[in-house]
């Protein structure tokens, strides 16, 4: 298996735990127990039932007829963004409230750029009466107002991250420290493929379900399980890593990961990783990040709140480097574009964090047969105010 995490926590070159020692006992008693507990019959029952009775699923394997027209290719859309919450984020937070119920954990942390990740957190602590604090960027919270308001309705308390660029790297860092100061009654709910061993392994599992719906879902649509093209945007890289994940070994399957470039990757405001990353350590793990010459993190940059991160999960890299992925870097202007054509051409406002993947077929090739899944990884609710500004769309004519 070239694509899975091996016993020290690595994807090839990358991952591990590269964490103070103050941290040892919480990441051992997690390394020691989430597999044990994940795979335990009584658990899977619980999350099973919570993923069909309270997220929604299965999503359903939208065939978009419209962009699928225009592209000359078959397109179907894997709508994450009907689950519970609007985005694919809450398959790992319920996953994660039932293991730390277990580990008998009293409180709840979590990190959060655009807030899709820290609604769903705020949900699932509603749902099990934990007590919840969600870190966030001073700068996302502006960005993101929506959500942070649904966080306060759900009774999580939010935490502002002053620091740095005041985005989701700062945000992750204060969550660390509380979780270095509180190892006893907190678990922390890292909401992607980010961190020390074992949370990529664990969120890259809780949301896995994705791609096992598509192969039931798919067989039924075109009779066969396995799309040729699999195309997801990436930040940290939850939603992807959900979408390949029983694909990775099926070489057959091109996959198509798609980053923020910003104002564009030489323009120093962008987040393209795979262009700009060099190996370091980030929140824990070893992987590609942005990083000047003497190892100081760059500040990244999108218009979406959820790829503004400097570096990306450990399995990514190791996709990039083994050339098992293909990486493409998505400005701002033609993310934009991208939300509003497939608002208007299917009918569903996507995140801007999906409209990144939806702006790659401005640049790809594919013949007519070629069946392409993205995943919709979550709804534009969220965005509608940085729509409205950067197309005017309050001026009626």
């Amino acid at each position: 298996m070239k694509y899975t995490v091996d016993k020290k926590g690595f994807y090839g070159n990358y991952g591990g735990a590269f964490v103070p020692e103050m941290l040892f006992p919480n990441l051992d008693e997690l390394e020691k127990n989430y597999n044990e507990i994940i795979n335990d019959p009584n658990f899977q029952e619980d999350y099973n039932k919570l993923l069909k009775d309270y997220v929604g699923r299965p999503t359903p394997l939208y065939f978009a007829e419209r962009m699928s027209e225009k592209y000359k290719c078959k397109i179907y859309f894997k709508r994450e963004d009907l689950c519970h919450t609007g985005a694919h984020k809450i398959n790992n937070t319920v996953g994660q409230i039932l293991l730390a119920k277990r580990l008998g954990k009293k409180r709840i942390i979590a990190e959060t750029g655009a807030g899709q990740h820290g609604v769903a957190t705020a949900t699932v602590c509603a749902l099990a009466g934990i007590e919840c604090v969600i870190y966030m960027g001073a700068v996302d919270i502006k960005r993101q107002a929506p959500n942070v308001a649904r966080m306060k309705m759900l009774g999580a308390s939010i935490v502002a991250a002053e620091s740095g660029s005041k985005t989701l790297k700062d945000a992750t860092n204060e969550a660390i420290r509380d979780w270095i100061n509180n190892p006893i009654t907190t678990h922390y709910i890292i909401g992607s493929v980010v961190g020390p061993h074992p949370y990529p392994d664990m969120v890259a599992k809780f949301q896995s379900i994705v791609s096992e719906e598509i192969k039931s879902q798919l067989y039924e649509k075109e009779g066969t399980e396995s799309p040729d093209y699999l195309i997801a945007n990436i930040g940290g890289g939850s939603n992807a890593a959900g979408l390949y994940y029983h694909y990775l070994e099926d070489e057959e399957v091109k996959i198509i990961s798609v980053e923020a470039a910003g104002e564009g990757v030489k323009s120093g405001k962008s987040a393209a990783t795979s262009v700009l990353g060099k190996t370091g350590i980030i929140h824990g793990s070893k992987t590609l990040l942005m990083q000047t010459k003497d190892g100081q993190i760059i500040e990244p940059y999108s218009i979406s709140a959820g790829l503004d991160y400097p570096g990306v999960g450990p399995l990514h890299a190791h996709l990039l480097e083994s050339k098992r992925a293909d990486f493409m870097s998505i400005t701002d202007s033609d993310a934009m574009l991208a939300g509003l054509e497939v608002s208007k051409l299917e009918g569903i406002i996507p995140a801007i964090e999906t409209a990144h993947a939806f702006a790659a077929f401005k640049y790809l090739d594919f013949k007519t047969n070629d069946i392409i899944v993205v995943n919709f990884s979550g709804r534009g609710d969220k965005d509608l105010n940085t729509y409205i500004d950067y197309f005017n769309l309050w001026w009626i004519e």
